[in-house]
């Protein structure tokens, strides 16, 4: 099971490059249920998700998710079906302390014709431990139930347009 809070950011941390990070390439296949192919680097995966719905305002995202190894010929093939377009990012993999329990933040910065947006992803082991986390001060707004950030939409997306009137 997957549950995790979105967050827009107010800037970017110091020191970024001092963290891991990847290079990612994700495509759609299909979006319900979510059947995704991804670049990690030099790790090649297809994943399965099932959302489950949660109703409450503030309520994490919670989904279903399988996810297999594929070889980079299989994932090239699938490149070629994908939905949409190829999203690229890199995710920065930051350590962060809330309430005594270590988090890893993963700080999602597009590429390409998502230039310019960047968010911040946190998953949970619970969603008790969702409500309990206080963000860092670089957080912003919690975008977890906009749809306009989910990557799968994200794919359908020609540039930030969806994002203009805020």
């Amino acid at each position: 099971m997957e549950i995790e809070h979105k967050y827009l950011i107010k800037r970017l941390p110091e020191d970024l490059d001092r963290y891991k990070k990847k290079e990612i390439e994700q495509g759609y296949l299909n979006r319900s249920p979510v059947l995704r192919i991804r670049k990690s680097n030099d790790d090649y995966i297809f994943t399965y998700k099932l959302k489950k719905n949660r109703k409450e305002k503030d309520a994490p995202i919670c989904n279903e998710e399988i996810e297999a190894p594929l070889t980079q010929e299989a994932y090239e093939h699938l490149r070629t079906k994908v939905d949409g377009n190829v999203i690229a990012k890199t995710r920065y993999i930051i350590p962060y302390e809330s309430m005594g329990k270590e988090y890893r933040i993963e700080l999602d910065v597009f590429h390409g014709k998502l230039e310019g947006l960047i968010f911040a992803e946190v998953e949970f082991e619970s969603v008790e431990a969702a409500g309990r986390f206080v963000k860092p001060d670089w957080f912003d707004i919690e975008v977890t139930r906009d749809r306009r950030y989910s990557n799968g939409f994200l794919s359908t997306q020609e540039n930030l347009e969806c994002f203009r009137n805020e």
